[in-house]
């Protein structure tokens, strides 16, 4: 019996002496020095802000430019980094069929051109007939009969030529339309810009409905960026408001931005940019800022910025 308290005592003794020890490592162990994080957070450039996250886009947004009809492409006239001025083109549909359509419509109009030829020819004769009819009419050597008959000859003719005439206008019609839609065929630049994107080649399919869009143009020698503010601070936001962004890992450098315009359609937040806390079933106020695209520190369309509104 004194032996099993003997041993009861050791092992209690045994247990505080190990929590003791357990309680002093972790002592020493949150006494270690906190690393400071490996980029420095952005200074709040205000007394008073509100934080957003933007993405970078050109400027008057992204042109995404596609194509009139379903087709196989022909060739692409441009690359990225291509700067083109509005109209010039950008890429070819196969033209082949509409091409083939064209020579049979133009052979169409020289038919009609003939015909017109030859009714203008009988119109002639026809004419010349009545004019000699009616004078052997008028000392009543010719009949009334011949003379009607001859009238009647001569608005059959008459029509016919209208008729010839207006199918020559008709091929005519034909033919602008046909070559109206081989010129729909080259996609033009709407607008003077950068080519950002090309996501089509010589030899592909493309449709109207693709969800990947066959060319992204876009002016990038100013950029703005689309900011997006949660909508329970969006009634802060003012007109006007100064705002400074920063790149994602470059804090020490801000960029000054300028006012454009607030969007006044709140709408799902889509932009995400991968923090543990964001969150994603919010809508937000979108505020558009614009800035130049300096050379010495490019800022390319789709980054993303952390921007400070002042209040």
């Amino acid at each position: 019996m004194i032996l099993f308290k003997r041993l009861s005592f050791y092992l209690a003794l045994l247990g505080m002496v190990g929590i003791t020890t357990f309680v002093l490592r972790l002592r020493a162990s949150s006494s270690e020095p906190i690393l400071p994080p490996p980029l420095a957070p952005p200074a709040k450039p205000f007394a008073k802000a509100i934080g957003a996250s933007g993405l970078v886009e050109a400027r008057r947004e992204n042109t995404l430019v596609g194509v009139p009809v379903p087709g196989l492409v022909k060739s692409v006239k441009v690359a990225v980094w291509d700067r083109v001025q509005p109209g010039a083109p950008l890429l070819e549909l196969d033209d082949r069929e509409l091409r083939a359509a064209l020579a049979a419509q133009r052979a169409q109009v020289a038919v009609t051109e003939a015909q017109i030829v030859t009714a203008r020819a009988t119109l002639r004769r026809i004419r010349d007939s009545l004019v000699r009819i009616e004078r052997l009419r008028e000392g009543n050597v010719a009949s009334e009969e011949a003379l009607e008959s001859t009238r009647n000859e001569a608005a059959v003719a008459e029509a016919q030529v209208a008729t010839a005439e207006a199918q020559r206008l008709a091929a005519l019609a034909t033919v602008t339309q046909t070559e109206t839609l081989i010129e729909r065929l080259t996609v033009r630049a709407p607008i003077g810009g950068t080519i950002l994107q090309v996501n089509v080649r010589a030899g592909e399919y493309v449709s109207t409905a693709s969800a990947v869009t066959p060319l992204v143009l876009g002016d990038i020698d100013e950029v703005q960026v689309r900011a997006d503010v949660d909508e329970q601070v969006a009634p802060r936001v003012r007109a006007g408001a100064k705002a400074v962004g920063y790149l994602k890992g470059d804090s020490a450098r801000p960029i000054a931005m300028e006012f454009v315009r607030i969007e006044p359609y709140v709408v799902p937040k889509r932009s995400l940019t991968g923090a543990s806390t964001e969150r994603v079933d919010t809508r937000v106020l979108q505020v558009i800022y614009r800035f130049p695209n300096a050379p010495g520190r490019p800022v390319y369309v789709g980054q993303q910025l952390d921007l400070y509104i002042e209040e």
